[in-house]
Parts: C-alpha cells; sequence; structure tokens
C-alpha cells in the first residue's frame, strides 16, 4: 500500500491519468479494476475515474509492491550532455536554442541525450527539480521542432505553467517566426503565400496544391526578404497556420527551395555549398496573450531572439 499526497504540480488531473504516471508499472486494466474494488481509494473513499485531483487530495493505493517499481536506470536523463543553450530562463519557463541534429524527446534511437533530458539534468543538478520529490510531474516541453531545424523550444518548470503554454500555443497565443535561406529571388519582397497541403504518411512527406481536396488542409505562409544577392534570399517566416513541412514544401512548391533541404530541395547541389542540413530556424518567439494567462501574464508582449543563426552571414 502506498499513500499519494496531491500537490501544486499534480493537481488538475483526473484520477486515471494521475495513476498512470504515478504508478506506470500498472497494467491499465488493473487500474480500473482497483479503482472500481476500491482498493484505490480518494480521500478515503471510493472514486470515479473521472476525477479531478485537487492539492491536499490523499489517494490510497493498496496495489503490490512491485507495481510501484518504476522501470529503467535511475534519473536516467544524469546521462544526457550538459551543452544547453539558453536564450531566457525565470521560476516558471525556460526558453532553449535547440541546435540542428538534437532530438527534442527521446526516441527508439535514441534515449538519454534530447533536448528534455538535457533540461532536466539541469534544472536537476541546479536543484530546482527534484524527481523524487514529485509523484508525476517531469519538467516539459511546451512545443516541439523537428530534429533537423534549429531554434527556440519552450519548457515548462511547473504543470500551471505547461497547462498556461499549452493552452496559449492551441489559441495561437504565441507568434513563431522563422528564419530560411532559398533558392532564387522572389519577386514580392513581402507577401503571404496561400494553399493547400496533403500529408502522406507512408512517406513522410507533404503535397501542396492551388485547390482544395479531400484530404488536403489550408495553409497560409507569410514572408518577407531580409537579405539577397541574386542566387540565395533570406526570409523571415511567420507560420499563419502550422502544418507539418508547411514552411519547407510551401516555399518548394513556389519554386523556390530551402538550401540543404534534402526532401524538398536540392540537397547534392547544396552539398557541393556545404549545406549539409537545412537552412531553417525558428529564431523568434514573441508572447501575444489575449486572454487570461495567469501566472504566466509578466511574458506578454515580450519577445526573445536567438542572437546567432549559423546561415545568416551567408548573404
Amino acid at each position: 500500500m502506498k499513500s499519494f499526497t496531491i500537490t501544486k504540480n499534480d493537481a488538475g488531473q483526473r484520477l486515471d491519468k494521475f495513476i498512470t504516471k504515478a504508478v506506470p508499472m500498472l497494467p491499465k486494466s488493473l487500474l480500473y479494476k482497483y479503482i472500481r474494488l476500491k482498493r484505490i481509494k480518494l480521500n478515503g473513499k471510493r472514486s470515479e475515474i473521472s476525477a479531478v485531483l485537487q492539492v491536499g487530495d490523499v489517494l490510497d493505493c493498496y496495489v503490490n509492491d512491485e507495481f510501484f517499481v518504476k522501470p529503467g536506470p535511475k534519473h536516467s536523463f544524469l546521462s544526457a550532455s550538459t551543452q544547453l543553450d539558453i536564450v531566457y530562463e525565470d521560476e516558471n519557463i525556460l526558453l532553449a536554442d535547440k541546435k540542428q541534429g538534437l532530438l527534442s524527446h527521446p526516441d527508439k534511437d535514441e534515449y538519454s541525450d534530447t533536448l528534455i533530458t538535457r533540461i532536466q539534468r539541469y534544472l536537476y543538478e541546479k536543484g530546482e527539480w527534484n524527481p523524487n520529490g514529485e509523484n508525476s510531474f517531469a519538467p516539459a516541453l511546451a512545443n516541439r521542432i523537428d530534429r533537423n531545424t534549429g531554434g527556440i523550444v519552450i519548457a515548462a518548470k511547473n504543470a500551471e505553467a505547461l497547462r498556461i503554454l499549452n493552452e496559449k500555443i492551441k489559441t495561437r497565443e504565441l507568434d513563431k517566426f522563422y528564419l530560411c535561406l532559398v533558392h532564387g529571388t522572389l519577386t514580392k519582397k513581402e507577401a503571404v503565400l496561400t494553399g493547400f497541403l496533403e500529408k502522406n504518411e507512408d512517406k513522410n512527406k507533404v503535397y501542396i496544391f492551388n485547390k482544395p481536396g479531400i484530404s488536403t488542409k489550408e495553409i497560409r505562409t507569410k514572408y518577407k526578404v531580409l537579405k539577397e544577392n541574386g542566387q540565395y534570399s533570406l526570409l523571415e517566416i511567420e507560420l499563419l497556420t502550422g502544418r507539418t513541412h508547411q514552411i519547407r514544401a510551401h516555399l518548394a512548391f513556389v519554386g523556390h527551395p530551402l538550401l540543404g533541404d534534402g526532401k524538398y530541395g536540392k540537397l547534392k547541389a547544396d552539398k557541393q555549398r556545404g549545406f549539409y542540413h537545412q537552412a531553417l530556424y525558428s529564431y523568434k518567439l514573441r508572447f501575444q496573450f489575449v486572454t487570461d494567462s495567469g501566472s504566466l501574464s509578466y511574458l506578454n508582449n515580450k519577445e526573445f531572439t536567438v542572437k546567432n543563426v549559423w546561415f545568416e552571414s551567408e548573404l
């Protein structure tokens, strides 16, 4: 038997979601059975699976001891690299400059050294996060960037910040700007490109069309030319919609693929110029809250920028 006292970082979760995180070895079939049989009680009473936990609640779990043993090595994040480029940090959030080639989250091929494990190691060694003192929360990323794209990623240090950030991203109250280097010269120096995107899951590739189709989604990509030399152009991009590979595919569709893009561009020729990675970087983030932002209200209208983007100096 083990008891959990619900903390601020645990509150607001459904009972079953909390148990899944706090007792990860417990099969879901047993989880629901134990709730039904009152072997899992909330404040000494039988509870519904969907009950929302509050600060100070006590959850008693009459579960065999072996289910409380967490899988994997203890504090596996400590094997992550200590290399971390911080753009901004306060008591609630951390903005990291993720370099190209680094995964945001672990996958089947790379478990220990990712952006989130580096952040967790940093906060642990700094004394801001103690996993042994938490029931279910760990610092988490509110957004992610593909492995081959670099730029600003937002990490939440507590559950309240994560909840607010997730909501603000969902309601598009954060403005993200990208830099990219493309082939050619654009006729209009500033415009909004429109189109319709279709995703092919099997090929992990998207296709752009001028007209809507059965499985397409509308896309809008705003760009501004910052520099050009007749052969290449440096653009600032603002995503007015956020679709898979939108920037890369949309610019290639209008005849201006990114340098170093192996999926939608001219990688063989670009490699001869030294571009082995796509020239795309999420370099600027602006908080533009229009609804209540709670404990993160101090971030409203603040803007953060990566100082050095590796391909800026190419023009």
